[in-house]
């Protein structure tokens, strides 16, 4: 297997290292910064530590090799593209493990279809620091099966989701909603209870109220209850912010939780259901594409 690699960031150089420990035959990477003193340093090391092959051009990194990890940030993943278009045959498998968007995903496999490649959209879905080569990615793109058949004999963990360049990514962009904005709200929340003194008072009561059920049927209670209930838990949450700004603490997230909650108010499911809570989160989002 040999194996290419444009971009040697810190994704790249962890993937890299775990498929050398798996005996991976050949690797070679291109990084724009290889010869920026700043980073050329770090970037030689790591290559050395993952026993990986550095060259001085996108082109160079296309002679020879199985596959290309294309690793670079989510605005330069279209451009680069473009650049190795003429650099890919129908050999190529050309794998995307940037955050571009879907859209941006289904232009460049375009491009790499159009120059008889095949294209993976990979998405990965835990820290590379931990699992390295490991991480769980989901998959989609014309180029998939081949990826999964060259790959998953060195331990990678990829699943399938679908011929459709756009849609491994979309799951993961979606998943960061949660993921990020969590960490809003938590900080929110934290900066908020430490200021009035209340942090053990808080976090036990939270603990208590979310361990005891999956996150599953956690959040199906939420979605369905406050459903039934938004009206009343808008105005709650008008308390809190009123509470916080007096305390001058950021209360941008609960603003935010607060408009999203006063649209579901608006769709009037209490009355729909005729005082009823819903079964299923499902019911709650069929009844907001309604109104738009």
């Amino acid at each position: 297997m040999y194996l290419g690699f444009i971009g040697f960031g810190e994704a790249a150089f962890e993937l890299a290292s775990g498929l050398n420990e798996q005996g991976i035959g050949k690797m070679k990477a291109y990084d724009p910064l290889w010869n920026v003193p700043e980073y050329s340093k770090l970037i030689r090391k790591r290559a050395k530590v993952s026993n990986v092959t550095m060259v001085e051009s996108l082109e160079e990194v296309m002679k020879e090799v199985e596959a290309v990890i294309v690793a670079v940030p989510a605005h330069k993943a279209l451009e680069v593209s473009e650049q190795l278009m003429s650099h890919v045959n129908n050999k190529s498998v050309y794998i995307d493990v940037s955050a571009a968007n879907p859209n941006v995903k289904k232009q460049i496999s375009s491009n790499i279809s159009n120059s008889g490649g095949k294209f993976v959209d990979a998405a990965m879905m835990g820290p590379l620091p931990v699992y390295k080569h490991r991480v769980p990615i989901l998959a989609s793109g014309d180029g998939t099966d081949v990826f999964i058949e060259m790959m998953t004999v060195y331990g990678m963990n990829i699943e399938k989701v679908s011929e459709i360049p756009g849609e491994a990514t979309a799951a993961k962009l979606i998943r960061s909603i949660y993921m990020k904005g969590i960490v809003g709200l938590y900080i929110e929340l934290l900066e908020a209870a430490h200021h009035f003194n209340v942090e053990n008072l808080v976090i036990d009561s939270l603990s208590e109220t979310i361990n005891g059920r999956t996150f599953e049927e956690t959040m199906n209670r939420l979605v369905t209850g406050t459903a039934l209930h938004a009206t009343r838990r808008s105005i709650e949450l008008g308390g809190t912010i009123d509470m916080l700004e007096s305390a001058k603490i950021d209360s941008s997230m609960s603003i935010a939780a607060k408009a999203k909650i006063e649209k579901l108010a608006l769709l009037n499911l209490k009355e729909k259901y005729h005082g009823e809570q819903p079964d299923h989160w499902r019911q709650v989002i069929e009844a907001f594409k309604v109104t738009t």
